[in-house]
């Protein structure tokens, strides 16, 4: 089962950026009526328990409900707006960023450490 946290206010971006230098967090970003999003988080979830990043912290974003939550992401970040899309945060700054199916918890791990 994946430990999915709910990503609501933008004011949770400081805490992540502060967690951040703990541990690695991501980001997941997920359009509830993309059929292709709905794919990406289905693999993300059945990927989760053999991906090795046990001590992580997953985030879910609702980008229908919380979009200026993802635009804040964007700017804060410096990425582009893609959907679905999952972000690594690390030691305050976005190290891995892919989108649609192109995401691959492998890479996150090799790129975490």
């Amino acid at each position: 089962m994946t430990p999915w946290q709910p990503l609501t206010h933008a004011e949770q971006l400081t805490d992540i950026v502060r967690e951040s230098f703990e541990h690695p967090v991501l980001i997941f970003k997920h359009s509830t009526s993309c059929s292709i999003s709905a794919a990406a988080k289905s693999k993300l979830e059945r990927q989760w328990p053999d991906a090795g990043l046990g001590s992580a912290t997953l985030y879910y974003l609702d980008l229908l409900r919380y979009r200026p939550v993802s635009n804040e992401i964007a700017e804060k970040f410096g990425i582009r707006h893609e959907s679905p899309q999952l972000l690594l945060i690390q030691n305050g700054e976005c190290r891995y960023d892919a989108s649609h199916m192109g995401i691959r918890l492998s890479e996150v791990k090799e790129v975490a450490g």
